[in-house]
């Protein structure tokens, strides 16, 4: 079985816009988008240019936009699709370096916000920091992320705006924050709970029906908002400022022709 191929192109050195190119490919059963790819690179057009490695779900090189989805080249198989044609775009949202590639440096910054590894100045055991099941079962979701950036891609607040961290930075905080072991909870909420942390997240659920590997982004922005707001309010850490309510405006007399009309009408005015 053959099918068609619509690629993305973009040599910033030579195309002033992006543009499409079709190509044919032989297609067998279990032939994933990504052996797809290869076939067209090894033996139709050398110069396209993607990212892949572990052909295994894992390294989360190959996240690209198929056929209107943000998933992993390696782990979609062309005939699932169902489609006569295939269409791989790289992730929106981020520049586009060149075909299917796109920058990485701006997601992994925020990444690396989040202080991803586990912090605890006290003394360490002989063996190891032990967890019970049901703590490790708090964070066991969040740990499935590979950074792939599928779901920061599918996130319209992403798209508009750069500042903001993003789901997956956010579920980052979210897996050591929520970690038994680290310590450093406090230094996290103060990240997450800026102005461009959780309050940013409007709870569209992209970033969760795209992930890949299943990793409840959205629910995980939720919980680390509760504990911001817990944070806030005193609650197991430090209390900061947090105004509940907006500060009560003064009533000023309105000495208009209106306001006088109304009020001998018998209408409140305010």
């Amino acid at each position: 079985m053959e099918v068609r191929f619509r690629v993305h192109r973009y040599d910033p050195d030579v195309d002033v816009v992006p543009q499409y190119q079709i190509y044919t490919v032989p297609v067998e059963e279990g032939s994933t988008v990504l052996d797809c790819l290869n076939q067209i690179k090894w033996y139709q057009d050398g110069t396209l240019t993607y990212r892949r490695s572990c052909r295994s779900a894992i390294c989360g090189s190959c996240g690209m936009l198929i056929n209107g989805r943000n998933r992993l080249a390696c782990n979609t198989r062309v005939i699932d699709l169902q489609a006569p044609e295939v269409s791989v775009s790289p992730l929106p949202g981020f520049p586009i370096l060149r075909d299917l590639v796109v920058d990485w440096d701006p997601f992994f910054a925020k990444d690396a916000a989040m202080k991803p590894y586990l912090i605890n100045d006290t003394t360490p055991p002989a063996k190891e920091r032990r967890q019970s099941p049901d703590e490790y079962m708090q964070i066991d979701n969040a740990t499935l992320c590979i950074q792939c950036g599928c779901c920061s891609s599918a996130c319209p607040v992403v798209w508009n705006n750069g500042q903001y961290y993003g789901p997956a930075a956010l579920t980052r905080a979210y897996r050591f924050i929520f970690d038994s072991r680290d310590t450093a909870t406090e230094e996290r909420l103060a990240i997450t709970g800026s102005e461009e942390g959780t309050w940013r997240c409007h709870t569209i659920f992209n970033c969760t029906s795209d992930c890949p590997k299943g990793v409840l982004n959205t629910q995980n922005i939720q919980a680390l908002k509760r504990k911001v707001l817990l944070r806030n309010l005193g609650f197991g850490g430090t209390k900061i400022a947090f105004e509940l309510t907006p500060p009560r405006r003064e009533r000023r007399a309105d000495t208009s022709a209106n306001a006088r009309n109304a009020d001998s009408a018998g209408h409140r005015t305010s």
